[in-house]
């Protein structure tokens, strides 16, 4: 399954991968998605799209910030899938 939501994802990368978020993950994945040409990301990108290329970098800044990753949650919840 393709995560649509950023509840999603972030089961989908911690519980169904077992990878911790931590900032040095988030900064290292950020970095990594940074070049929009290189040959990871067009393979990302061939395979899943770029608008979920961009998604997926949302997520990881999101990830970084608790506050917000919460209210992206709570909003999922209430209002259903949100996508950013």
């Amino acid at each position: 399954m393709i995560p649509e939501t950023y509840a999603q994802w972030h089961r989908c990368i911690t519980v169904d991968c077992g990878l911790a978020l931590t900032p040095a993950f988030i900064a290292q994945r950020l970095a990594a998605m940074a070049d929009a040409q290189s040959e990871e990301n067009l393979r990302f990108r061939r395979l899943y799209g770029d608008a979920h290329w961009q998604r997926v970098q949302r997520w990881f800044k999101l990830a970084n910030d608790p506050a917000a990753a919460s209210g992206a949650a709570a909003r999922q919840g209430a209002q259903g899938p949100v996508s950013g």
